[in-house]
């Protein structure tokens, strides 16, 4: 073997690394699914009544009556879900990111990684908190069959998706190296950093989009794959400023009809 392969299997090696690196974070978002489609995570007692688990507000209600350990239980329910919806569309940072740690030892890379992915999943666990809040002042579950809550939520993510901030994120979400040339850190704790970094810009893409689960149900699974089908388009695709505004347009048409339609029947 002359000195000149040397480098060639070294660069082999950390092509087959970043793969693997990519394949474990889609293993780990299809785990997150199986924990959602299986659930085998419960949600605290809901004093021997029956509870549709998918219906809006329901979880909300049973985590904030089940006092510290229902709130616990609801953060750790809303970070497999997070994980299970966006990391899929981070897979482009993560894979590139990884690429930028040449120089440094295999364990250093990967612990780099971790971190990385760590801070980005402490940041949309933390966010659960928000939504556990709102339902402490007004209860979800109470005002769920509420016609102009439907057609506002739908309004209000209309009016996002449509705004310049939404593109301003968008852009910084899907373009990595742009990302990683400008808020790249040194270390591990600069990868956790770097991580809620990313995470800020997800959150600023994505919040109406995760405002109008909560009113439509946090877990049912069907808008959960919808919305995750839409934030990762918008997020990894060359069109998908377009399809964000797409959805915008049609959410802000049905539900600027459902508040008339309300208005008109007296609703």
């Amino acid at each position: 073997m002359t000195g000149h392969s040397w480098p060639v299997i070294g660069g082999w090696r950390r092509v087959r690394e970043t793969h693997l690196v990519v394949l474990a974070v889609y293993l780990i978002a299809l785990l997150a699914w199986l924990w959602m489609i299986r659930r085998w995570l419960p949600m605290p007692g809901s004093g021997g009544m029956a509870m549709d688990m998918t219906a809006p507000g329901v979880p909300e209600a049973m985590a904030t009556g089940a006092g510290p350990a229902g709130w616990a239980l609801y953060l750790l329910m809303w970070g497999v879900m997070m994980v299970a919806m966006m990391y899929p569309s981070s897979v482009p940072l993560v894979r590139m990111y990884h690429q930028t740690l040449t120089g440094r030892s295999r364990g250093e890379r990967l612990l780099r990684v971790g971190a990385f992915l760590g801070g980005y999943t402490l940041l949309w666990t933390a966010v659960g908190i928000v939504p556990l809040t709102v339902n402490v002042v007004v209860p979800v579950a109470a005002v769920a069959e509420s016609t102009p809550l439907f057609g506002g939520t739908l309004v209000l993510l209309a009016a996002y998706q449509l705004s310049p901030y939404k593109d301003r994120c968008l852009d910084h979400c899907r373009t990595p190296l742009g990302f990683l040339m400008t808020h790249s850190r040194p270390g591990v704790r600069g990868a956790a950093r770097m991580g809620l970094d990313h995470g800020k810009f997800c959150l600023g893409c994505c919040w109406a989009l995760f405002a109008f689960m909560v009113v439509v149900g946090t877990m049912n699974l069907v808008w959960m794959a919808l919305i995750t089908l839409v934030l990762s388009v918008e997020r990894t695709v060359a069109w998908g400023d377009r399809l964000a505004r797409g959805v915008g347009v049609v959410a802000g048409v049905v539900g600027a009809g459902i508040l008339v339609a309300a208005m008109l029947g007296g609703v």
